[in-house]
């Protein structure tokens, strides 16, 4: 049985947690939490970043940051995981849903700007498989309309757009390291902070609405309770399991884009016939090899593939059901514009297995049995 993921481990992650475990320093903020948040500020040029609880809490945090209230409007795509949406349906706004690009699947950048009104607060672009947006369209739009964006890089560490991180080009950014992406802590996830002006409320928000982070620095004698807030910190052992990854960061993404490589190479005949479509990677975009999926003809001959690679032993996957036509998508949120390619898309694409440790062998048999399958 090849599996559709596994999460990824490195054997220094044991010592690092017996580690913990040893100091007595188990809860937020100890020292691989503070390792991560100066990695990933080192490696995505970010202002500031802080690990979180989840993408989920970091999408959360940033919602909160950006002052999103009952009657706001956020737009964002419907081809994405509730949380790009529920972080903002909390703060009593609507979700505004465009369609997607056929290409990436990502939002539609032509599509944003007649979905604007008076209401609307914010946009968030989804960096969907880890392929950026294309952010330079989004951002003027955003500047012209006095919008803030926040990305969900929920998917997109380790890629970038014209030179810069995913999650370090709006005014925040969120990542996450669930066990199903390339780095993982579990449940796990960061923000990322553009402007300096929203670091010290950022580091309030996040410990419970307290000035706690600045009495561990020294720059004040007591912290007290200062704003709204909530406890978006990880577990110390759980930023010690992350930090053993980030430490090989570029083995790991080698080895997924290798992967990624070898996939397309094998599949390419397929396309090539006219059978199935593959991933596209825009001018200006390097991606992290977060998944390989392809693009069957209909969702009838998908179902089909899935079950096909299922009784060869290779578990494969498809993705989201279109926001707008869950029941809470229908209830909290709206769409506009015509739905031309969210659903068909979204009805025609699986994942193959995609993971750090898949090996290439395994890779040419995925691709085997799918050539067998079309045959």
């Amino acid at each position: 049985m090849i599996n559709f993921n596994v999460p990824p481990f490195v054997d220094t992650a044991i010592d690092y947690i017996k580690e913990c475990i040893a100091n007595q320093k188990i809860c937020g903020d100890g020292k691989y939490t503070k390792e991560c948040n100066k990695w990933l500020e080192e490696k995505t040029g970010t202002k500031k970043a802080l690990l979180t609880t989840s993408c989920t809490h970091a999408t959360e945090l940033a919602a909160i940051l950006a002052d999103i209230k009952p009657g706001d409007e956020v737009i964002m795509p419907a081809y994405t995981f509730v949380s790009t949406a529920d972080a903002f349906v909390l703060r009593g706004a609507t979700p505004v849903f465009v369609d997607i690009r056929p290409d990436t699947m990502n939002i539609d950048e032509k599509k944003i700007e007649r979905a604007i009104t008076d209401k609307t607060k914010a946009i968030v672009p989804v960096h969907y498989a880890g392929v950026a947006c294309e952010m330079d369209t989004i951002m003027d739009i955003a500047k012209r309309h006095n919008l803030i964006v926040i990305e969900d890089a929920a998917q997109g560490i380790m890629s970038t757009y014209k030179g810069k991180a995913l999650g370090t080009i709006g005014n925040f950014g969120a990542l996450s390291f669930h066990e199903t992406k390339n780095y993982s802590m579990g449940e796990g996830g960061a923000l990322l902070i553009r402007d300096e002006k929203d670091i010290e409320d950022a580091e309030i928000i996040r410990e419970k609405g307290t000035n706690r982070s600045k009495f561990f620095r020294g720059q004040i004698d007591k912290y007290t309770w200062v704003n709204q807030g909530s406890s978006y910190l990880p577990s110390d052992m759980n930023a010690a399991y992350l930090y053993s990854q980030l430490e090989v960061a570029d083995e790991i993404n080698e080895a997924r884009i290798a992967n990624w490589n070898r996939y397309y190479k094998g599949l390419e005949e397929l396309k090539d016939a006219g059978k199935i479509e593959l991933p596209v990677i825009p001018e200006g975009c390097v991606h992290n090899a977060h998944m390989f999926y392809i693009k069957a003809k209909d969702i009838e001959e998908r179902s089909a593939l899935i079950e096909f690679l299922k009784s060869k032993g290779i578990m494969c996957v498809f993705h989201y059901i279109p926001l707008h036509t869950a029941p809470a998508g229908i209830k909290f949120g709206r769409f506009d514009g015509e739905d031309e390619y969210t659903t068909k898309e979204s009805e025609r694409l699986a994942r193959l297995p995609m993971y750090y440790g898949l090996k290439p062998e395994e890779v040419d048999m995925i691709c085997d049995t799918v050539k067998e399958f079309y045959k």
